[in-house]
């Protein structure tokens, strides 16, 4: 499959589509195999990955734009569109993951094993089981693993991931309404600092802008590009400018209005347009 030019081929014999499939919600490039009558946005299908036998959810084709958009791609085929037995077999699956979770909270209580459990994945074909945990150190879970295959009869991974992933998994909705765009649009987890907060005049209350996996909101890094933008087109702080008002010493700056707080000689402290800066004083 040529990712790099997934219409090279013809639409009525290969078509490539975007497909979100697992429980950490991966993006990948999956090719109709047999070709399949063209998919629409949100129907589900039957893949073959890297993993195993797994249910998706069709996203968009995958257009060079697309295909562009995601950072690390998965990859396999679309076997075929979800059908009303497989739909069943999925609801059960989420069934048992649901007792599977209890099981392996015990058997990690009797390993008496200093890590939390947050979530399994049952792969719908069945060739392993995944247990997604939480912990401060790195565990020895050898015999933990063996526990679990003599339980479940199934292949077991255990991946250890952090408070960000587990927001990912288990969140629903943010304080905006919406749901977390962690568990939605987003397929990378975007580095968040203070200095962001503090740029765009943020509270710096750590529980109004904590998002819900404890750790600064994503949503202060979807406007920072622009915030930086605008920024660098300012005056610095503490640098003294001429206006059409007087001349004066900038205290402070509402970046998007792109506007200036100045003290001027006279002690006059007033907002100033950046477009009424006439010159800069070195």
């Amino acid at each position: 499959m040529n990712l790099s030019h997934p219409s090279s081929a013809s639409p009525s014999t290969r078509r490539t589509y975007i497909v979100r499939h697992g429980q950490m919600r991966f993006h990948g490039i999956f090719e109709a195999h047999p070709p399949v009558a063209e998919l629409t946005r949100g129907q589900s299908v039957i893949l073959r990955t890297e993993r195993g036998l797994e249910s998706g959810e069709v996203l968009c084709p995958a257009t060079p734009q697309a295909i562009a958009a995601i950072p690390e791609p998965t990859q396999g085929q679309i076997l075929r569109v979800a059908s009303a037995d497989d739909q069943e077999k999925i609801q059960q699956l989420r069934a048992l993951q649901s007792s599977e979770y209890d099981k392996a909270s015990q058997l990690i209580a009797h390993h008496r094993l200093p890590m939390q459990l947050v979530d399994v994945e049952h792969l719908f074909g069945g060739e392993r089981i995944i247990f997604y945990f939480l912990s401060e150190n790195r565990v020895d879970f050898r015999e933990l693993v063996k526990s679990m295959a003599r339980e479940f009869h199934a292949r077991i991974e255990l991946r250890q991931i952090g408070v960000r992933d587990e927001a990912k998994l288990l969140a629903d909705y943010g304080d905006c309404g919406k749901p977390v765009c962690c568990n939605t649009h987003m397929s990378v987890m975007p580095p968040v600092s203070m200095r962001m907060a503090k740029i765009q005049k943020s509270t710096l209350d750590p529980t109004k802008i904590s998002g819900r996996c404890g750790r600064l909101k994503c949503c202060l890094r979807f406007e920072q590009d622009v915030y930086d933008e605008f920024l660098a087109d300012l005056p610095p702080i503490g640098s003294r400018v001429v206006t059409n008002k007087g001349q004066g010493r900038i205290l402070a700056h509402e970046i998007l209005a792109r506007r200036l707080l100045v003290e001027f000689e006279d002690g006059r402290r007033l907002p100033v347009a950046e477009s009424d800066v006439l010159s800069r004083i070195n």
